[in-house]
C-alpha cells in the first residue's frame, strides 16, 4: 500500500506540470484527497449544531471557556490570510497525551481542539473531535451579532462578500480540513513539542505572545497531562536549532505553514521535500530539511529552463521554486495549495532575506 501511494503521488507531481493551470491544481487536491481516504477512518456521530452545546464555553453567553479548556498559543503559527485566532484544548479527565513518539503524540478519544478565526466582521470557530472511530472535523460560522454560532454543512459554504477576495468568503468543508490536518500521523496542528517549546523564537514570523493562563510544554508536564517526553527536555527545551536568527525564523515558519503535508511520514513522503522539524534530532534534522530544498523542482519557475528550476537556489530568491510558489495565488501554482487566498507577504520577505545570505 506505502509503495503504491508513493508511486502515485510522484507520477501525480510529475503529471501537474504539464497540464493546464485549473486542471493542475485540481488533480493535486482530488489525489491528496484520494490518499486520506484510504488511509483515514469513518466519520462519527454528527457534532451539536451550536458552537454553546460542544463543551468550549461555560455558558450559552459563549464567551468564557468552561473548566478544563486549555488556551494555548504555537510559536509559529499557521497563515490564514491575516485571520486573528484564539486557540483551546480539552482532554477528558484523567487523561493524558502520549508522547513517547515525541514527534507525533497520540491523543486521548474525547480530546477536542477550537480554533477562532477573526477577520474583520467575519467570525468562525473550527472543532476538531477525536472519537472512537476517528477524529471529526466542523466549522461554526458566528451570527452578526456574536451571540451564536452555527455548524456549517459538512460540504462547506460561500458568502458572497465583495470584500474578500475573489468576491466570496469561503467555509471549509471536512474534506478541506482532512486535506490539510491529515498529512502526518497526528491531525493537530500548532499543538507539538517545538510549538509549545519554552524556549520561543523572537523572530518567528506572525509570532504571538502567549497570554496569561496559557499553557506550555512545561506546563503540560507539570499537569501530568503529558507522559513521555525526553526529561532533558525541561533543561533545554526543544528549537529550530539553526545557524542565524533569519534561518531560525525561516524553517519554523516553513515547519508550521508546510511541514504538516511535506515531510517524511505521510502521504507525500515520496516527493522528498521534508519541512518537518522533529525536536528529537534537531541537527540531523535541519541538515534534512535544507537538503531536501536543495534540489531540482518539477515546478517550472518562469524564464528558467525547465531542468534548471530548483526548490530553493542559494543567493537567488527569484529562481527559488519555494518563494515563487508562495508568492502567487494562482490556483495552479501556489503554495500552501488550498485554505488561502491572501499571499503572506511578511513570510516572503523572510524567506527570500534568508535565501540571499545562504551561501
Amino acid at each position: 500500500m506505502a509503495s503504491g501511494i508513493a508511486a502515485a503521488q510522484q507520477r501525480a507531481e510529475v503529471s501537474v506540470a504539464g497540464l493546464t493551470s485549473s486542471l493542475r491544481s485540481w488533480t493535486w487536491i482530488v489525489v491528496l484527497g484520494l490518499v486520506l481516504s484510504t488511509t483515514a477512518p469513518a466519520m462519527a456521530a454528527p457534532l451539536p449544531q451550536h458552537l454553546g452545546e460542544t463543551g468550549l464555553y461555560a455558558d450559552r453567553t459563549l464567551t468564557t471557556p468552561a473548566r478544563g479548556v486549555l488556551a494555548y498559543t504555537p510559536q509559529y503559527p499557521l497563515w490564514s490570510d491575516g485571520a486573528t485566532k484564539r486557540r483551546w484544548i480539552q482532554l477528558p479527565r484523567g487523561t493524558f497525551i502520549d508522547a513517547r513518539d515525541a514527534d507525533a503524540w497520540v491523543f486521548p478519544v474525547g480530546t477536542r481542539v477550537w480554533k477562532e478565526f477573526s477577520r474583520g466582521r467575519r467570525r468562525e470557530t473550527r472543532l476538531i473531535v477525536r472519537t472512537r472511530s476517528g477524529w471529526v472535523y466542523g466549522t461554526y460560522r458566528w451570527t452578526d451579532d456574536g451571540t451564536d454560532a452555527l455548524l456549517v454543512p459538512a460540504a462547506g459554504a460561500v458568502d458572497p462578500d465583495p470584500g474578500w477576495p475573489g468576491g466570496s468568503y469561503v467555509f471549509p468543508s471536512n474534506q478541506d480540513c482532512r486535506t490539510c490536518h491529515e498529512g502526518r500521523p497526528t491531525p493537530i496542528l500548532g499543538f507539538s513539542a517545538l510549538q509549545l517549546s519554552a524556549d520561543r523564537d523572537p523572530e518567528a514570523v506572525h509570532g504571538e505572545q502567549p497570554g496569561p493562563g496559557t499553557v506550555d510544554l512545561v506546563a503540560l508536564v507539570d499537569r501530568h497531562l503529558i507522559r513521555g517526553l525526553p526529561a532533558s527536555w525541561r533543561a533545554r527545551p526543544p528549537r529550530v536549532d539553526a545557524s542565524t536568527e533569519d534561518e531560525r525564523a525561516a524553517l519554523g515558519y516553513l515547519h508550521g505553514n508546510c511541514g504538516q503535508c511535506h515531510n517524511a511520514r505521510g502521504p507525500l513522503a515520496s516527493l522528498g521535500l521534508e519541512l518537518w522539524i522533529d525536536p528529537a534530532r534537531p541537527g540531523n534534522n535541519i541538515r534534512r530539511v535544507i537538503g531536501s530544498l536543495l534540489t531540482r523542482s518539477h515546478f517550472h519557475i518562469p524564464g528558467e529552463e525547465a531542468p534548471q528550476s530548483r526548490r530553493l537556489s542559494p543567493g537567488a530568491p527569484e529562481r527559488s521554486a519555494i518563494l515563487v510558489r508562495m508568492r502567487t495565488r494562482d490556483p495552479a501554482e501556489q503554495m500552501p495549495p488550498v485554505a488561502t487566498r491572501v499571499v503572506d507577504a511578511e513570510a516572503a520577505r523572510r524567506i527570500e532575506r534568508w535565501i540571499e545570505e545562504l551561501p
